[in-house]
């Protein structure tokens, strides 16, 4: 559940500096959005998923669609916006750094009080769609995996009733950890760890890749522990797995370019 958007990603020695114009490569259109990108990643590893997201009534719309509908995701009944799709300005440096600005569009419209999210084993969300739909997820669904990103404040009692926040570093930082029954921190390179109310009570890194394109390495994870989550993975299990997922995601450029097969995360698994 959440933000699907078209990310329009260009290529550039260095990422620019404040009041700088840098010249880049062609720009590339690729799907993308924190919701989308998450669903195709679980749905590549071999999950089941439906993929609620509003997406506008526009020629972005119906490209962005049949494209999450090509990554074997289940679209049902998108909302409809007058606004239009979302979109996301991506630049990628040569070393695979990126800059992104987010254009939300229709994700804003997004409402899904009238799906039954308890039908589903897991509902995995974000925070690039209003806080409303997070509350109605957090209060109706079996189980709430949230990724806290883009980080911004959000009412405690929401997620306390999560069964798992995911966040990074820095928007680790603003959680108060102990209050949360599990949550689990991505370390980038260093990898991941998980916290239950806020003790360490597993830690993974990723292999060691070199990599070419690091935009959408985060949903990957979100996506793998996720799924792991589902099948009841111990928390170590689902870290390795995940941490492994997301570094194979930064091996092709786009959010959506390099996602990796359940058989591949786990030759990589019995390699480490």
């Amino acid at each position: 559940m959440g933000s699907a958007n078209v990310d329009l990603v260009v290529r550039c020695a260095r990422l620019p500096r404040p009041g700088e114009t840098v010249i880049g490569g062609d720009v590339a259109r690729l799907a993308g959005g924190k919701g989308a990108n998450q669903a195709a990643a679980a749905a590549r590893l071999g999950a089941r998923v439906t993929l609620l997201a509003a997406l506008g009534d526009d020629e972005s719309g119906r490209w962005l669609g049949a494209s999450v509908a090509s990554q074997g995701v289940e679209l049902v009944q998108p909302v409809r916006s007058p606004r239009p799709t979302g979109a996301a300005f991506i630049t990628v440096d040569d070393h695979g750094e990126n800059s992104i600005v987010v254009a939300p569009g229709a994700n804003a419209d997004l409402d899904v009080s009238g799906v039954d999210l308890a039908d589903f084993d897991v509902v995995l969300a974000q925070l690039e769609v209003p806080d409303a739909v997070i509350a109605d997820a957090a209060a109706r669904s079996a189980a709430l995996v949230l990724n806290v990103a883009p980080a911004r404040p959000l009412d405690p009692e929401v997620l306390t009733r999560c069964a798992v926040v995911i966040a990074n570093e820095l928007e680790s930082a603003s959680l108060d950890l102990a209050a949360l029954a599990h949550c689990v921190v991505t370390l980038g390179a260093r990898g991941a760890v998980h916290y239950a109310h806020g003790v360490e009570v597993a830690r993974a890194a990723p292999p060691a890749v070199t990599p070419v394109d690091t935009v959408g390495a985060g949903d990957v994870f979100c996506g793998a522990y996720t799924l792991r989550y589902a099948l009841g993975d111990a928390p170590e299990r689902a870290l390795a797995y995940a941490v492994t997922a997301g570094a194979l995601a930064t091996l092709a450029p786009g959010a959506q370019g390099a996602l990796p097969t359940d058989t591949e995360v786990r030759t990589w698994l019995e390699r480490a």
